[in-house]
């Protein structure tokens, strides 16, 4: 099935907090746990802290997972959207403080570099770091991008020499009947516009060699794979070098 792409960002306010109230547990857990299982850090006792960066944090539910996982981890959340980070400020404030003050919210489009990070982080007590981020992680934007080279070259230029990476996405399915059976599978009871998106993005989703070709391309080829990790998701991870 050829590619088509949709609209990069989700800026509607009702499709906004449509996507915030779904229920997403399944794939975000998946994620959290792919972290978890190959992160090889795993938060070193010798470390007083870690740095990560979510690019495309939609309403913020896989950061403050991850802030829940690890008590150690600051996390910079990033999303183009600002209806988005409106559902994401309000999750944060559902959160106990000690949790909320960890997570910074930034308005942002990938490509990023440190320093636009720098001049757009206004808020937080720590400043962007300078050498770049222990952990970057990005969840489900890979397909919203015309250009996705933009996400694999952010990731280079907010890394450094030992970062983990974790990417998901959706997976681009071979036939238009797949796309439907996958929207009757997971979305039949959801709101129409989530049933509509969730079409969309699968159309809009690449397939495993086309982001292998991406890697290659970004000179991520080496220390990042592609891996299927269900019916309707493919997984970025590695450490780079």
């Amino acid at each position: 099935m050829k590619r088509r792409p949709e609209i990069e960002l989700m800026e509607d306010d009702d499709q906004a907090v449509a996507y915030a109230q779904a229920d997403f547990r399944d794939a975000n857990s998946r994620f959290v746990e792919l972290v978890t299982r190959h992160w090889p850090a795993h938060l070193s006792a010798s470390r007083v802290s870690y740095r990560a960066l979510d690019l495309g944090c939609g309403p913020a539910d896989i950061p403050l997972r991850l802030l829940r996982q690890y008590p150690p981890l600051q996390c910079d959340a990033v999303d183009g959207s600002a209806a988005m980070l409106a559902q994401a400020t309000v999750a944060c404030q559902q959160q106990p403080p000690q949790l909320a003050e960890r997570l910074r919210l930034i308005e942002a489009r990938v490509p990023l570099t440190l320093s636009d990070l720098a001049n757009l982080a206004v808020t937080g007590a720590l400043p962007v770091p300078a050498a770049g981020y222990d952990l970057i992680v990005s969840n489900s934007l890979l397909h919203h991008l015309p250009e996705p080279l933009a996400l694999w070259q952010t990731i280079r230029a907010v890394a450094h020499l030992g970062s983990f990476v974790c990417v998901m996405d959706l997976m681009r399915p071979p036939e238009p009947s797949w796309a439907e059976a996958l929207v009757k599978t997971y979305a039949a009871d959801a709101p129409a516009v989530l049933q509509r998106d969730f079409r969309q993005s699968l159309c809009a989703a690449f397939e495993p060699a086309e982001v292998v070709a991406q890697l290659t391309a970004a000179g991520l080829g080496e220390c990042l794979s592609v891996q299927v990790v269900s019916d309707r998701h493919l997984a970025v991870w590695g450490v780079l070098d």
